[in-house]
């Protein structure tokens, strides 16, 4: 039996060796050399004819058992704890009105110094340049490439200030919201002027070589991922839109004549964009240095969207991947009483599996190069999707399966290649049996507080897995002072999302529940206000808070998400799902900049419980 909040592999079936695993046991190098000096991949199809020769058998039973996802070694006998937030919404003295990987790199630091251990991140994923408005990380143009906003202009080297742009920077520093496009627009501008200066050859530390095996990597993918942007910025200034279902014909499929002949007329546009690529991946992959530095065990938790735009560069480039008219939604349920239709792109499922570098696989190494844990939104999605036809409502879709088995085992293998843990958002309506084949396969399950509840009431603390990560609040949720005024249940009614009839129910509800948080608090010899509190504010709501994070932390799950919005008292929710129009999703910042967060009492107080309530181990 293993002792409270430990994870007993013992309970765990037998895990298939992954390819990789094998090839490196066997002492198969990963690349080879090519003519000038550089790295080109060993294919999988070649691991497995040197394995074959070297008389190693892939052992068939193996291959067949529940694959498992790896686990780092601490998590046998440590629970730990990190934050999670926004890239974007963090202000910054220096920054350019948007969060960016410089910013990214302090939190790590301050992160490290309060005892936490992961960052756990927005997706990071390319976004519609041409049209920056199209600001939500969860719609990207594609999951295998970066978010260029998120460049820090200013640390690029040689780079010299511009003393026209600094009323504009402190304007975009300053306001409540980032303005994507005046962002995109000051950002973009700076870096074509570094681009210029760039090829001029002078910078020692972004070296042309450095460049040119990066390109050389990314390949075919990266090539039409920037033509595609290339078009997309051509097809705006013309009055098009920038996704391609809004082109001329003959510039929606990636490989006609057409678009060969502007990819050869707009070559040097085409390698700026990949070059915008490659300075997203440098100053990601720095920060993901300063993670180490600052003592991060996990380093960076990215989250990976569960699908793309429906006419972005992912679908542009690789249509046949991916179902031709139908989208990814959600059925009808008491939080969407329409149902939604998400206008995402999903993959097929007789393709996203499927081939020498499945689909799957390849969105999976674009994150996990960088993360020690990644976070599939919509975990669902491994084993069914709810598809709208293009033209049907949402009420008119259906559920269709798609190859659980082949997908865990693809993500098994990048998990253990990459050494990443796995979060599965396990929320909503599963397909039966797919949480526990989850937890077979060493998937954290994904617990938000408000969610966990029986017949009476909140469950205890003691009551979480240890094989999941816990949380008080998500992007998608309130803080927890606008939980317990309900600013939650207003919101989908004011928004149209239910009925004002269902809001006043649930309304009702929620005064039940705040009552049950304050017994679960009480129980554990922790601080509550009264019940009857509509409105809590000041001291009484960060006592709550204080509360209800050290409670968290007593639970057995192995990792404790800690939003920064909650320690900040974010009055505004990040995101409302269901609107688009009515509020402002994605874009608004922390009310507090990144170097006040070191003095915020809140954050003091909140840390320092949860280093008392997870103390690191001493020693090897």
């Amino acid at each position: 039996m293993a002792e409270p909040g430990r994870f007993d592999p013992n309970n765990r079936p037998p895990a298939a060796v992954p390819l990789d695993g094998l090839a490196r046991q066997h002492g198969i190098a990963f690349t080879r050399p090519e003519p000038d000096g550089t790295e080109v991949p060993i294919s999988r199809t070649t691991k497995r004819k040197i394995l074959a020769a070297l008389n190693v058998a892939l052992d068939d039973e193996a291959a067949a058992a529940m694959p498992a996802c790896y686990l780092p070694p601490l998590l046998s006998g440590e629970r730990v704890w990190g934050l999670t937030l926004q890239l974007y919404e963090l202000r910054s003295g220096r920054n350019w009105g948007i969060g960016d990987f410089a910013d990214l790199a302090e939190i790590c630091h301050l992160a490290g110094e309060w005892g936490a251990d992961f960052i756990g991140l927005n997706p990071l994923h390319a976004p519609f340049l041409a049209d920056p408005g199209r600001c939500s990380p969860y719609e990207p143009s594609s999951r295998r490439w970066l978010n260029p906003l998120y460049i820090a202009v200013d640390r690029l080297p040689g780079y010299a200030p511009e003393p026209d742009l600094s009323a504009d920077l402190e304007g975009l520093r300053a306001g409540e919201l980032v303005d994507y496009p005046a962002v995109a627009a000051v950002k973009l501008a700076a870096l074509r002027r570094f681009w210029r200066v760039w090829r001029e050859g002078n910078d020692k530390v972004y070296t042309p070589a450095c460049f040119d095996a990066f390109c050389r990597q990314g390949s075919e993918s990266l090539r039409l991922h920037a033509l595609f942007e290339t078009i997309s910025m051509d097809m705006v200034a013309r009055g098009h839109a920038a996704g391609w279902h809004d082109w001329p014909q003959e510039m929606r499929d990636a490989r006609s004549p057409a678009v060969q002949a502007f990819s050869q007329s707009r070559q040097d546009e085409i390698e700026f964009h990949m070059f915008l690529q490659w300075l997203a991946h440098v100053q990601l992959s720095d920060a993901v240095g300063a993670a180490e530095r600052a003592g991060l065990r996990i380093g960076l938790y990215l989250d990976l969207a569960v699908g793309e735009a429906l006419d972005g560069a992912a679908t542009w480039s690789e249509p046949q991947i991916y179902l031709s008219s139908a989208s990814i939604g959600g059925p009808p349920d008491p939080w969407a009483v329409d149902g939604q239709d998400w206008r995402l792109a999903a993959f097929l499922p007789s393709a996203i599996a499927e081939g020498e570098e499945p689909p799957y696989r390849r969105m999976l190494d674009a994150a996990m190069r960088y993360a020690g844990a990644v976070r599939i939104d919509h975990a669902a999605a491994l084993g069914r999707l709810f598809l709208v036809p293009f033209d049907s409502p949402p009420s008119e879709g259906a559920y269709v399966d798609y190859p659980k088995e082949a997908l865990l085992q693809v993500l098994s293998e990048a998990s253990h290649d990459h050494q990443c843990l796995v979060i599965g958002e396990d929320l909503g309506n599963l397909p039966p049996g797919l949480k526990e084949d989850l937890a077979r396969a060493n998937l954290l399950s994904y617990r938000i507080f408000s969610y966990e509840r029986d017949q009476d009431g909140f469950i205890a603390a003691a009551d979480y897995p240890a094989l999941s990560l816990a949380c008080i609040s998500t992007h998608d949720h309130q803080t927890l002072g606008g939980w317990w005024a309900g600013a939650d249940i207003s919101a989908r009614a004011e928004h149209g999302l239910v009925p004002q009839a269902t809001a006043d129910q649930d309304l009702a509800q929620r005064e039940t529940e705040r009552a049950d948080l304050v017994r679960l608090v009480g129980a554990e010899d922790l601080a509550a206000p009264a019940p009857d509190s509509v409105s809590l504010k000041g001291d009484d709501l960060d006592r709550l808070i204080v509360s209800l994070h050290r409670l968290m932390a007593r639970t057995p799950s192995m990792l404790l998400g800690v939003r920064l919005a909650d320690l900040t008292k974010e009055p505004e929710p990040t995101n409302i799902p269901g609107t688009s129009e009515s509020h402002p999703n994605w874009q608004r910042k922390l009310s507090v900049n990144l170097d006040e967060l070191d003095d915020l009492p809140l954050v003091v107080e909140v840390t320092a419980a949860l280093r008392a309530e997870r103390p690191r181990q001493v020693g090897p």
